[in-house]
């Protein structure tokens, strides 16, 4: 099984996710006021985005062929008032 949390790299908070049959991955939360970013395909399946994210706590998903879904790796949940759950994340300081 393939499992990555969202690490911190420097200043940089780096996203990443195992999705081998996607045609597009990005990366949408509360800290681009849930505007999908693109994310860049890697090798054999993985996508990865890193961004430079100030000490806080955040709410992401990610959209996978246009479907917006939680982070399957992340626990973490907070519901999303739509029926569905938003990833949460904190950037230590």
């Amino acid at each position: 099984g393939w499992f990555r949390l969202p690490e911190l790299m420097g200043k940089r908070t780096v996203f990443r996710q195992y999705r081998p049959a996607a045609r597009t991955v990005a990366l949408a939360g509360n800290f681009h006021d849930w505007t999908p970013n693109p994310m860049v395909r890697l090798q054999e399946g993985v996508w990865e985005l890193a961004l430079p994210l100030p000490p806080g706590e955040y709410l992401y998903k990610f959209v996978v062929d246009g479907d917006w879904q939680a982070d399957p790796n992340n626990l973490h949940l907070v519901d999303d008032g739509l029926g569905g759950f938003n990833s949460q994340l904190l950037v230590p300081s």
